[in-house]
């Protein structure tokens, strides 16, 4: 069964308080938190301190997805605020390996999120190293963006080399995700779907979310 995580992203803000605690009530599984910094990509959102007052509010996993550069200097503060999945993209990792023992030596799941243009190939000497690869199925910075269609193809090369390595590594797509494509993502090897504005700007937030999790059964 597939894991739902809802991207906080595309939250209301102003009643943080009541979407955390809908997604801790509804059939999701993780909550998805977008750091940004305006420097990896070209926009900002929150940090350290705006994840450490949601954890004393949330009663479900946190899967930090880190759009920053030099993120080594921060895996500890993301480890004190409370992250319970800590990913970091190939393309902003100078010393790949060397960050993924040092999140787990911290407690946390390692992460290595690619970018659209990244082939998964790239992974291969560290995939039993990683926890969850994270295929943007956007170009990373918004919320809201299409869909890209070459993601697919990625997810099911990345599945064919964890299933050669025997490799636990779980394949999580953000970007685009909806109710549409999420048969057909999990289909091709997905494990943990991200969906920002496909559950917050529905009507019915938490049967949008019950709705995606029956997709995976």
């Amino acid at each position: 069964m597939a894991i739902i995580a809802p991207s906080m992203l595309s939250s209301n803000f102003m009643r943080l308080e009541q979407e955390i605690e809908m997604i801790n009530n509804s059939d999701a599984d993780w909550f998805h938190l977008d750091v940004m910094d305006g420097r990896f990509v070209p926009n900002i959102t929150f940090g350290m301190p705006i994840i450490a007052a949601m954890k004393k509010l949330a009663r479900k996993p946190f899967d930090v997805h880190l759009m920053i550069v030099e993120p080594e200097k921060y895996f500890e503060a993301f480890a004190a605020a409370g992250a319970d999945v800590l990913t970091i993209h190939y393309e902003g990792a100078v010393h790949l390996h060397r960050s993924l023992q040092v999140i787990k030596s911290l407690g946390m799941k390692a992460g290595v999120a690619l970018n659209p243009h990244t082939p998964v190939s790239l992974l291969a000497d560290v995939l039993d190293d990683i926890d969850v690869v994270c295929i943007m199925s956007v170009n990373p910075g918004f919320g809201g963006q299409k869909f890209i269609e070459q993601a697919t193809h990625k997810v099911r090369c990345l599945k064919r080399m964890i299933l050669d390595h025997g490799a636990k590594t779980l394949i999580e797509v953000d970007g685009g995700v909806t109710l549409d494509n999420a048969h057909a993502l999990i289909k091709d090897g997905a494990d943990v779907l991200v969906a920002g504005n496909t559950v917050f700007g529905s009507p019915d937030p938490t049967d949008t979310i019950k709705r995606l999790k029956e997709v995976g059964k």
